[in-house]
């Protein structure tokens, strides 16, 4: 478990809707921008589970510390809401591994004699 500490409240989440929520913040920053998000949360006393809205990116400050879960009952799952900040977070800043290379199906020969090659000549 997580708290999230926004605009001077603290609400608790998982830890990885916090982290996404962490990066997601820094990314929208980084492109000088300011957006509204929505995150799963959890009473920390009753275990019930909310939504919270806040503003990230520039000029918001999102904190995000290790809390101790001491309601009965399991940690709930916010799977399909971190699916889609991360969704969101590559939308905004897409990893290496959203880029693909497209190979032939024929190797290349490194040695391949270039002389062979018909290019256009220029007088």
């Amino acid at each position: 478990m997580r708290s999230v500490t926004y605009a001077g409240q603290t609400v608790h989440t998982t830890d990885d809707v916090a982290e996404v929520l962490v990066l997601l913040t820094a990314a929208v920053a980084k492109q000088g921008n300011a957006e509204a998000v929505s995150i799963p949360i959890i009473d920390d006393r009753t275990g019930e589970e909310g939504m919270a809205q806040l503003v990230i990116g520039v000029g918001n400050d999102v904190l995000s510390a290790p809390a101790r879960w001491e309601p009965t009952g399991e940690v709930p799952s916010f799977d399909d809401d971190v699916r889609a900040l991360h969704a969101r977070l590559e939308r905004i800043s897409p990893t290496p591994r959203d880029f693909f290379v497209v190979e032939d199906d024929e190797e290349e020969d490194p040695n391949q004699d270039l002389g062979d090659l018909d290019y256009p000549r220029f007088s």
